[in-house]
């Protein structure tokens, strides 16, 4: 089950978070490697990049209209459909590397004998990424996945399809007006590789567990970042969410698609840009950790200082690629083991986020705007904290209603709707 938070969280919510984790089987016994543990664990990530020479080459392309209940193996000739095992289930082992590549985001996962890689990187950071790997004794990549086409997540993975044997590709299914687009594009079909766009709800078996597809829900035209292609990673019962740079709208989807979304690790989308991480997507993945990945004193500002004040009212152990450079975990399907305690510095970057705005070098299949849908409530409500005395209502980890005074504050379970009905509005900073 996961961690009590103290003080801002309030009782009731602690307690249906109780009751929700417990149902999904989380155990929130996570401990940190100590210095004289760090050794092992390179030992540990080395065992899990053993060659599974008895893999066959295949490409999956799922139906358009795929069943989210069925899941896909790199193991066979076809894609044959199997019954997902219960998420339950016990675990082997798998780590999962935050590669440090500056500003821009590249996580290398291995398990079971098996790598798949998330994003590669800049330009800069291109050679690092496949000495990496190569350290990591990797020869093949069983998944390599593309969130978007933006230079700081695409250049790298450029070099490891040079150098590395890809079996699948993953990416988004747009097109961007760029040089380096159309080098992966070309790169991939030169490997005679096909690049995949599975629908949301895909599973594919990895190692000891799966990964699930959760956005985009489509293609969006005019947007780079809300193309990016999400999944959540499950090992027993231990889950990851990696979003790339998915913007507000494409979160809003994903709640919307009624996939579960909890998860232990939440790598913050968009380096904790203000255009990400809102405050209903914190609660619906209800994040034991959070890996923020940009670059130092980038000129972007991130992470944002909102996001922060939410990760910090949340109490949230927060892991920075750019205070503490790589970061590995080590999941064994019941405990994620760190190589490092958490930072927990929540000091946001230095200039205003100059990234939020929508990349207009972007075409989609389908050219008409896309417009997200409001997020549905639960029948029963959320849980919000009012502001008797300004009449406002907020998210209970917003950082405003951590200020509130006693006298002043009232905890509401219901839903928007009946509070905008009662005289509240809702607060410009947590937007609920």
């Amino acid at each position: 089950m996961k961690k009590r938070r103290t003080g801002i969280l309030l009782a009731v919510i602690l307690l249906a978070a109780f009751a929700l984790m417990n149902a999904c089987g989380k155990t929130g016994q996570e401990n940190y490697l100590t210095p004289e543990e760090t050794e092992a664990t390179d030992k540990l990530t080395k065992e899990l990049t053993d060659d599974n020479s008895e893999e066959t080459d295949q490409n999956i392309v799922p139906e358009e209209e795929s069943d989210p209940e069925t899941e896909y193996s790199a193991e066979s000739d076809t894609a044959e459909v199997t019954e997902l095992q219960s998420e339950s289930a016990p675990g082997g082992e798998m780590a999962v590397h935050f590669l440090d590549v500056g500003q821009g985001l590249s996580i290398l996962v291995q398990s079971g004998g098996q790598t798949l890689i998330y994003d590669g990187g800049s330009r800069n950071a291109s050679s690092f990424v496949v000495s990496y790997l190569k350290k990591q004794e990797v020869s093949t990549i069983d998944y390599l996945i593309s969130s978007h086409y933006d230079e700081d997540h695409v250049s790298g993975l450029i070099g490891c399809l040079n150098a590395f044997n890809v079996k699948n590709v993953i990416c988004a299914d747009y097109v961007h007006d760029s040089g380096l687009y159309q080098s992966f594009v070309d790169t991939v079909a030169s490997l005679g590789l096909k690049a995949q766009h599975p629908a949301v709800g895909t599973t594919f078996s990895f190692g000891t567990g799966s990964f699930t597809i959760l956005a985009p829900r489509e293609a969006v035209s005019g947007d780079s970042n809300e193309n990016s292609v999400a999944i959540r990673l499950t090992n027993g019962s231990n889950h990851f969410v990696f979003t790339g740079d998915a913007q507000s709208g494409s979160e809003a989807d994903m709640i919307q698609s009624g996939l579960d979304l909890t998860c232990d690790v939440l790598c913050l989308g968009h380096h904790g840009s203000a255009s990400s991480s809102s405050a209903a997507f914190l609660m619906a993945t209800q994040p034991d950790y959070a890996v923020i990945s940009c670059g130092a004193d980038n000129s972007y500002g991130h992470p944002d200082d909102l996001v922060m004040e939410y990760l910090s009212s949340m109490e949230l152990p927060l892991f920075r690629t750019d205070k503490q450079g790589t970061i590995i975990a080590c999941s064994d399907g019941t405990v994620i083991n760190w190589n490092v305690e958490p930072c927990n510095d929540y000091t946001p970057g230095d200039y205003s986020d100059s990234e939020t705005a929508p990349q207009n070098n972007v075409s989609a299949s389908d050219s008409s705007e896309t417009v997200s849908e409001p997020v549905s409530e639960p029948a029963s409500g959320n849980s919000y904290v009012l502001n008797t005395n300004t009449h406002k209502f907020h998210y209970p980890f917003c950082y405003s209603a951590a200020k509130i005074k006693d006298k002043n504050r009232q905890d509401y379970v219901g839903t928007r709707d009946e509070l905008i009905s009662m005289g509240y509005d809702p607060c410009g900073n947590c937007n609920p």
